[in-house]
């Protein structure tokens, strides 16, 4: 069946690359690699589609309570991926910008000045966005707008939905049409609350690695079968 409603955004929580390891008797390191390495074939296959903006939560303000050791793995494996000049390579050809969002005062130096000069290498593109969500919470975003607001001396009075949204962490992002979740988890965990007010929701049983553009598809049928009516 064709698709005919594409979403233009979406919202991407890539779940499941531990189980899927643990699964197939793999460390955490293989997991996670497989996990990256779908994701840049998951871009390439919406791009396909004609969708402009895909938001990936990367690594949450959450998952820094997981052991050390796990952690420090990912930012590894980030930190790769960054430097990897094939992904580059893909980005160019694409001609798609990766942003960084989060809280940067939380990830390690080395990390970040290897996202930076990815981000400063494709800034100029403006026809599809990769938005990593790294050291992001929901909350967080929220509470670093309010007290943002708060010491430019804001008075209530002033403040409305666009002078808030314009201090968040994730004010460049725009409303999200889909979200998809994967590993068969059914809810958002804080994912950007403000942009996902009437986001459609599509959660697969399938573990991360384990998903096919096939399974892209579905997830595209079921939004084009969906009436949105952004509450009229």
């Amino acid at each position: 069946m064709a698709i005919k409603n594409v979403p233009r955004t979406i919202a991407l929580i890539p779940d499941g690359n531990r189980r899927w390891a643990r699964s197939h008797a793999l460390s955490i390191f293989n997991g996670y690699s497989l996990g990256v390495k779908k994701f840049i074939d998951f871009t390439e296959w919406c791009k396909d589609y004609g969708i402009g903006s895909i938001s990936v939560w990367a690594f949450s303000t959450e998952n820094f309570s997981r052991n050390s050791r796990e952690v420090k793995t990912l930012f590894n494996i980030y930190k790769r991926m960054a430097t990897d000049k094939e992904i580059l390579a893909r980005l160019h050809k694409n001609k798609t910008r990766l942003r960084v969002i989060g809280n940067r005062d939380m990830l390690p130096k080395d990390l970040l000045a290897a996202l930076r000069n990815i981000e400063n290498e494709t800034k100029s593109y403006t026809d599809r966005a990769i938005n990593m969500l790294l050291g992001y919470g929901g909350k967080d975003d929220i509470l670093h707008a309010a007290k943002s607001l708060v010491n430019a001396a804001r008075r209530a009075s002033m403040v409305n939905e666009e002078t808030f949204r314009k201090y968040l962490l994730t004010s460049a992002l725009p409303e999200i049409d889909l979200i998809i979740r994967t590993s068969g988890e059914k809810r958002l965990s804080g994912l950007l609350p403000w942009q996902t007010g009437y986001s459609e929701l599509y959660f697969s049983k399938k573990l991360w690695p384990d998903f096919t553009r096939k399974d892209l598809h579905s997830a595209l049928l079921d939004y084009n079968n969906r009436q949105r009516r952004f509450g009229r």
